[in-house]
């Protein structure tokens, strides 16, 4: 594994536990001492999204979760809380036999952030369905009150922090951050 700080491939791992859906490492680079967190998990089976124009694309986690995490900038959700939404918006995808309507992906990310915070799920919405104006967005609002989809039970994430929090993805980046300037950060 390369040190993304210093490309070095001199890393060794100083913690490993079980995530949903594969395994997180902590490492550590002995050339420079920084440390960093990568997951592990098995290759997901080949899911095609049919985007509204009739072309096919490979389903792709990480652009998924770069959606997901432009929409909750800035809010309070933690980078496991978005992982959870990924997991579990992917475990649907799959139920449709290998391929899935870009427009179900999209509902499911709406609803998957809106269980996690609601701000981020409306965010997500007004760039995903282009709302134009106030009575788009109080039907968007409605549809989460009264609409839930089908295996939204099984979607467990921990409730979002608390405001006034700092979530784990800015944590994490005052930790690194602090780390480099030599200051040790505290608990």
């Amino acid at each position: 594994m390369l040190c993304p700080f210093c490309s070095s491939d001199s890393t060794q791992v100083i913690d490993t536990r079980p995530i949903p859906d594969g395994v997180r490492r902590r490492r550590e680079c002995i050339a420079c001492g920084e440390r960093f967190t990568t997951y592990e998990r098995a290759e997901e089976p080949r899911i095609d999204v049919i985007k509204r124009d009739g072309r096919r694309e490979r389903f792709d986690r990480q652009k998924l979760l770069r959606g997901l995490a432009r929409a909750a900038g800035g809010r309070p959700v933690s980078a496991d809380q978005l992982e959870a939404v990924a997991a579990w918006i992917a475990e649907q995808a799959r139920q449709g036999g290998g391929e899935a309507q870009a427009e179900r992906i999209g509902d499911l990310a709406e609803r998957g952030l809106a269980r996690v915070d609601p701000v981020s799920a409306i965010q997500f919405a007004s760039v995903y369905r282009n709302l134009a104006d106030l009575d788009q967005l109080e039907a968007v609002v409605r549809r989460f009150k009264d609409d839930p989809l089908p295996g939204e039970d099984q979607l467990a994430i921990e409730p979002p922090v608390p405001s006034g929090s700092k979530s784990s993805i800015g944590r994490s980046r005052e930790i690194s951050s602090n780390r480099r300037r030599g200051h040790v950060p505290q608990p």
